[in-house]
């Protein structure tokens, strides 16, 4: 007994090490950020606090349009994700067609390719478009998720088909049912999902560094690393300021959706 408790009080110590080291360089940012720079450096407790370095990153750069450019693709990418999602997955667990096993082998290729590998096909496709530049240009190769159909199928697998039948006797039409019966039991998975999915898109940066080149398209990522560019010199206090901005919407929506999100994939483990 008591060398299981021993072995237990090891796990918590390298466990919470791990998670102090994990978390350090965010300790490091907030710190350089709340203080002037002439105290960075001290790292002593009774070092004076100031918010001046957020009010100046604010300025430094048009932040607002970042927010409101990475909010607006955010919001478009999700829906849409999880629409399609829905209509497809709907339709692989009830309608019986030749090669829908075929088919559904082809949406789970898509999570064996990493998006990087598509970029250049993707600027190609996008160019041809006409939109290039654009918050459309930036969400559309993104609005088909495997990840979503997939994770939606195995769920509506799982409901029995006898409520389907039952409300097909009452006169329901197949939108009608998806609404009332498939969705609201698919709750946790669309939770789960849409969690990922902000979190994922709210930091993506290769593509949209690729596909903009102007402030009224550029997402928070990409605006970030041009306001961190050596040309304008580094200066880690506002550098810092401008890092917790970015991830603070992140952050609290971690923090007020933690137990739905830990929730959502043990239901979604377990189905």
């Amino acid at each position: 007994m008591k060398q299981t408790n021993f072995s237990k009080m090891c796990l918590n110590l390298i466990t919470w090490l791990a998670a102090l080291l994990w978390f350090l360089p965010i300790l490091v940012a907030i710190w350089v950020a709340i203080h002037p720079a002439s105290e960075q450096g001290s790292f002593s407790l009774l070092a004076p606090l100031t918010t001046q370095n957020f009010i100046n990153a604010w300025h430094a750069a048009p932040f607002a349009r970042y927010f409101l450019n990475t909010t607006l693709l955010v919001l478009m990418i999700v829906v849409c994700q999880m629409v399609l999602a829905t209509l497809a997955a709907y339709a692989l667990v009830r309608f019986k067609m030749k090669g829908g096993g075929v088919i559904f082998a082809l949406i789970l290729l898509q999570l064996m390719i990493s998006p990087d590998v598509l970029i250049l096909n993707n600027y190609k496709t996008i160019g041809a478009l006409g939109l290039r530049d654009s918050l459309l240009g930036i969400a559309l190769p993104y609005f088909a998720s495997a990840f979503a159909i997939f994770m939606l199928r195995q769920t509506f697998k799982s409901i029995p088909l006898v409520l389907e039948e039952a409300a097909i006797v009452e006169g329901a039409s197949r939108f009608y049912i998806l609404r009332k019966i498939y969705i609201p039991l698919a709750k946790p998975i669309y939770v789960a999902f849409a969690l990922v999915s902000i979190s994922f898109h709210w930091n993506d940066f290769l593509w949209p560094l690729v596909i903009t080149d102007s402030v009224k398209v550029r997402p928070i990522t990409v605006g970030l690393q041009l306001f961190s560019a050596p040309e304008q010199g580094v200066q880690w206090a506002l550098i810092s300021a401008a890092t917790l901005m970015t991830v603070m919407p992140l952050l609290l929506l971690f923090l007020v959706f933690q137990r739905q999100f830990v929730q959502s994939f043990m239901r979604a483990g377990i189905r």
